[in-house]
């Protein structure tokens, strides 16, 4: 018999078995099927289309909640800036951009935002020294340190209301324990809650919750590789150089992070009103004048004068100046930003 005449079943190459199955298997064999002909592989784009369908099921309750709990109410301030609405009254109308006219022509808008960014830039940077400190001091081998990181933190668990009040009675003029303190000494007693302390009490209502602060920079300074440090000690670096040159550095997206969400916390507090003298709605004008800033303005045009097309154009306002300040912030940082990942590269 001639090679042409041998079926060409027969004159295919044949791939051995597997060990112990005792037969030997075509390379042309088409691949195994199960049930009614249906592959045991999915295709690839059912899988990415079941992956696709999962992420939308498990995100589901935080897209439905930014929808209506974020967009929403965005979207609805938004056109009550181009109102005249008091909240009330069906008695409204349309004024387009009257009420941005009106703010940026208004003094007492920009005094108030001034303070606001005075405060801003006071405030967060101290709030940033004191958790950075507080978080070396606790990240060293002593002990009881969770007991003291424990003490350290549980003032930033506080509420703002409940923070508020707090200090209103710690610095009461009459009955605050900060005046009994001064009292010992002999010095007279001071209106804490009026000019010029009031901004001092709140500057330390916001050290008092630094906690918040030192338990992020200490997870920070926990992921600073040790050997940098054993490094610098052996080359004869002293502690503060090994800080300066490795520690900060290494930090800086923590630092980064907490200087961008300080300055958004800052410009939106309402700390304050909680501390004010007379804290209702009506009595928003009792605030004193070095603590009345761009919030403060924003609560008393909504609940004292019942403006809310015009509240709603000041707190846009203030949204577009948030974006705008943290995009300069993040492009003047750029350059002295430490990532150990780029933050630019593509997945």
């Amino acid at each position: 018999m001639t090679a042409e005449q041998i079926p060409e079943a027969v004159r295919r190459p044949r791939t051995a078995a597997p060990p112990g199955t005792g037969r030997t298997t075509s390379a042309h064999t088409t691949p195994t099927r199960t049930g009614a002909g249906h592959s045991t592989h999915l295709p690839r784009t059912s899988m990415t289309a079941r992956r696709r369908r999962a992420f939308y099921l498990f995100t589901s309750p935080w897209i439905i909640g930014f929808a209506l709990l974020t967009v929403g109410p965005m979207a609805y301030a938004l056109w009550l800036s181009f109102t005249t609405f008091d909240g009330i009254s069906p008695r409204w109308r349309y004024v387009g951009l009257g009420n941005y006219r009106e703010l940026l022509s208004d003094p007492v808008t920009w005094d108030s935002l001034g303070r606001a960014g005075v405060f801003a830039l006071t405030s967060v940077p101290l709030s940033i020294v004191a958790g950075l400190a507080l978080a070396v001091l606790v990240n060293r081998p002593i002990k009881a340190r969770g007991l003291f990181r424990t003490l350290l933190y549980l003032p930033a668990v506080v509420p703002p209301v409940g923070a508020g009040l707090i200090f209103k009675q710690l610095f009461n003029r009459d009955s605050g324990a900060a005046n009994g303190v001064l009292h010992v000494f002999g010095i007279d007693a001071l209106a804490w809650l009026d000019d010029p302390y009031a901004r001092y009490v709140i500057l330390m209502a916001v050290l008092w919750g630094a906690g918040n602060v030192m338990i992020i920079s200490l997870a920070g300074l926990q992921d600073v590789p040790r050997e940098l440090h054993e490094a610098a000690r052996i080359d004869g670096a002293s502690a503060w150089r090994t800080f300066r040159s490795i520690t900060v550095p290494l930090l800086s997206p923590v630092l980064l992070f907490q200087a961008v969400t300080g300055m958004i916390a800052s410009v939106q507090t309402i700390m304050p009103l909680l501390i004010a003298p007379i804290s209702t709605p009506a009595g928003v004008t009792g605030i004193p004048q070095t603590n009345y800033m761009y919030m403060m303005h924003v609560f008393a045009q909504y609940f004292a004068m019942g403006r809310y097309g015009y509240a709603s154009a000041l707190l846009w306002v203030l949204f577009v100046l948030i974006l705008v300040v943290t995009g300069i912030v993040f492009r003047a940082t750029s350059g002295v930003v430490f990532y150990n990942v780029d933050p630019e590269a593509k997945k």
